[in-house]
């Protein structure tokens, strides 16, 4: 479970580009602040995304977005959103840039794109709050180097 105000949030689960052949690997491990996502991601073998993923454990309806506060290593991430508790499927993107500060992201609704194997889709409709079944974060902006993106805190706006 990560530290969190007010978000309930299960087991994370990790999904690197391993399962089409890919090469990257990573983990999440829990820290004194919260929780460190950190890995490797490799371009070998047509790959190139490193992400984790966990079921979220409260009814978020009233919710108008997430807010994370996180220190990232300078690369750009994604906050993913799945309205339905299954391995692959459609998912809605929030990408946000690091600095290596801490930063608070403010990720409302609207603003998440949907997504199938990294292309974004025309017809899959808006993110609906009261459907959110999976939170998670992912890392493709093929840069073959390490990563490390540490998540402070996780929140739902309402």
């Amino acid at each position: 479970m990560v530290r969190s105000a007010n978000m309930k949030i299960g087991a994370w689960h990790t999904i690197n580009d391993t399962v089409m052949g890919g090469e990257s690997s990573s983990e999440l491990v829990a820290t004194k602040e919260g929780l460190l996502f950190h890995g490797q991601l490799s371009l070998q073998n047509n790959g190139g995304f490193a992400s984790v993923r966990a079921l979220v454990a409260e009814d978020l309806a009233n919710s108008t977005g997430i807010r994370l506060t996180v220190k990232g290593d300078g690369r750009d991430y994604q906050v993913r959103l799945r309205q339905d508790r299954n391995f692959d499927g459609v998912s809605w993107a929030y990408s946000f840039s690091t600095d290596g500060s801490i930063q608070v992201i403010e990720a409302l609704y609207p603003d998440f794109e949907p997504v199938f194997r990294g292309r974004k889709l025309q017809d899959a409709g808006a993110l609906e709050a009261a459907m959110i079944a999976q939170i998670g974060f992912l890392i493709a902006d093929r840069i073959e180097a390490e990563f490390s993106l540490s998540i402070l805190d996780i929140q739902s706006i309402r």
